[in-house]
C-alpha cells in the first residue's frame, strides 16, 4: 500500500474521531442536573438542520460555538432587531422580546417563553447554511477567476497548478454531459449554467463532509437550496423552449385522435410532467445528501445507545461504528460527485428536449 493510501486512511480516521468528539448527546442539560437520556433523533437532526450558530467543539459540559448575526423583523413590536445569536445563550434566555426554540426564533411573552398568540417574526438571519453558501460562492469565484486569468495569460498551453485539477472536470461536463444531451450546435449557450451548477453542488457536497469550519454545513441537504437550483433549471428550460417543444406538449405526436378529442388528457399529462421534472431534481439531491449524513450520524448514535447500557458495550461498538463511519465517508466522496453529475446531466437533458427540433408532421397516428 502506498503512502497516499495510508494518508487517506489516517485522514478519515481523524475526521470520524473528531466528529465523534464534537458530538452533543446531552445538549440542553444544565449544571447540577443529571444528564438527559440520549435521543438519537434529536442528536441527528440537530447536526443536519440549519442553526443560528456554528458549533466548533464540545469540551466537557462547555459547547464552543461561533455566534452568527440574527436579523429579525418583529411584527409584534414593529421593529427590526440586529444582534448576535450568543444573546440567546443557546436558547436558554430571551432577548429583546424574542426567544429561540428548537433553533427557530419566536416572540417571547413576559415570562421569556414562546408567545403562542404572536405572529412569527420575519427572519433574515445569517444562519450556518447561509454563511456556508457565501463561503462556497467566494471559493468558486476565486477558483474560476484565477482559472480564467491563467487561460488568458497562457493560451493554448498545457494546464498548470489549479488548471490541471479543474480542466478535466470542465471538459467532462462539456463533452460527456452538454454535447450528448443538447447537441453540438446549441450546447454553448447552456455551458455557463451547467458548469456553475455542477461545481456548486460538487464543492458544497465535499465541504459538507469536513467536520470543522468552514465545513460541516448541510447546504445541498437543505431542500430550500435544492429547490432554488431546480427552479433555475425549470426557468431556463421554459424560456429556452422552441415552438416544436410547446407543440409537442399541446398536441403529442403518435397519440390516437380518439384520446385527444373527447378529453384533452395528454396535454394535462405533459404539463404535469413539466413540473414534476424540477420537483424530482429537488428531492433527489436533497434526499441523497441528507440520507448520507443521517446514516453516518446513526453509526455514531450507536456508541451512545450502547454506552448507556454499559460502558464496555459503548467502547466495543465504537470500533465498529468508527469503521463504518470511515466507509460511509469514502462512499460519500463518490456520492458527492455522482449527485453533482446527475443533477447537471438531467438539467442538460431537459434543455436538450426543450430546444430539439421535432419532425412529426408526417408521422401517422396509430
Amino acid at each position: 500500500m502506498t503512502i497516499k493510501k495510508y494518508s487517506l486512511i489516517v485522514l478519515f480516521i481523524f475526521v470520524s474521531l473528531f466528529a465523534f468528539s464534537n458530538a452533543e448527546p446531552h445538549e440542553g442539560t444544565h449544571e447540577n442536573q443529571s444528564p438527559e437520556k440520549f435521543e438519537p433523533g434529536k442528536f441527528i437532526f440537530n447536526h443536519i438542520m440549519d442553526s443560528h450558530d456554528w458549533h466548533l467543539i464540545t469540551i466537557g459540559e462547555t459547547h464552543i460555538s461561533l455566534p452568527l448575526p440574527v436579523i429579525v423583523y418583529s411584527r409584534k413590536q414593529g421593529r427590526l432587531h440586529v444582534f448576535m445569536s450568543s444573546r440567546f445563550h443557546h436558547g436558554h434566555e430571551a432577548y429583546n422580546g424574542l426567544v429561540m426554540v428548537d433553533g427557530k426564533i419566536f416572540e417571547a411573552d413576559e415570562a421569556g417563553l414562546k408567545d403562542e398568540t404572536a405572529p412569527v417574526p420575519l427572519d433574515f438571519s445569517i444562519t450556518k447554511n447561509v454563511l456556508a453558501l457565501f463561503i462556497s460562492v467566494i471559493l468558486l469565484l476565486i477558483l474560476f477567476i484565477s482559472l480564467a486569468r491563467a487561460y488568458k495569460k497562457r493560451p493554448l498551453k498545457a494546464p498548470q497548478k489549479i488548471q490541471s485539477w479543474l480542466e478535466p472536470l470542465i471538459v467532462f461536463v462539456r463533452d460527456d454531459i452538454a454535447r450528448p444531451a443538447i447537441g453540438d450546435k446549441k450546447y454553448h449557450r447552456f455551458m455557463p449554467f451547467l458548469l456553475t451548477v455542477f461545481f456548486f453542488i460538487f464543492l458544497n457536497n465535499l465541504i459538507g463532509l469536513v467536520p470543522v469550519l468552514p465545513g460541516g454545513a448541510n447546504v445541498t441537504g437543505n431542500i430550500a437550496v435544492t429547490m432554488i437550483l431546480a427552479l433555475f433549471t425549470f426557468a431556463i428550460t421554459t424560456f429556452s423552449a422552441n415552438m416544436a417543444y410547446w407543440k409537442h406538449i399541446v398536441n403529442a405526436p403518435g397519440v390516437p385522435w380518439w384520446i385527444k378529442i373527447p378529453i384533452p388528457l395528454m396535454p394535462v399529462v405533459e404539463v404535469v410532467g413539466m413540473f414534476t421534472k424540477p420537483f424530482v431534481l429537488m428531492v433527489r439531491l436533497f434526499a441523497n445528501i441528507t440520507a448520507g449524513h443521517i446514516i453516518a450520524l446513526g453509526f455514531f448514535s450507536l456508541i451512545f445507545i450502547f454506552g448507556e447500557m454499559s460502558i464496555y458495550a459503548g467502547y466495543g461498538i465504537s470500533i465498529i461504528s468508527v469503521l463504518f463511519a470511515i466507509f460511509m465517508s469514502v462512499l460519500e466522496l463518490l456520492v458527492a460527485f455522482i449527485q453533482a453529475y446527475v443533477f447537471t446531466l438531467l438539467s442538460a437533458i431537459y434543455f436538450g428536449l426543450a430546444t430539439e427540433e421535432h419532425h412529426h408532421e408526417h408521422e401517422p397516428n396509430h
